[in-house]
């Protein structure tokens, strides 16, 4: 079993959302759309930090 250490960072969609100077709708709609990785924790959402990096990666090759 990975340490918790080792075990990736979950973000709040704030969190996300300030990461990548956007807004909260905007990281609710990339959600929705099935664009970026989330666990639903009660009524609220957990991005983990690899998934917004791959999500950014992944753009950014598009783009260029």
């Amino acid at each position: 079993m990975a340490s918790p250490a080792s075990r990736g960072r979950f973000l709040t969609v704030a969190e996300v959302a300030q990461m990548m100077r956007v807004s909260t709708m905007t990281v609710y709609r990339l959600i929705k759309a099935g664009d970026l990785a989330s666990v639903r924790v009660g009524k609220s959402y957990r991005i983990r930090e690899e998934d917004v990096d791959a999500y950014l990666a992944k753009r950014y090759t598009e783009a260029g």
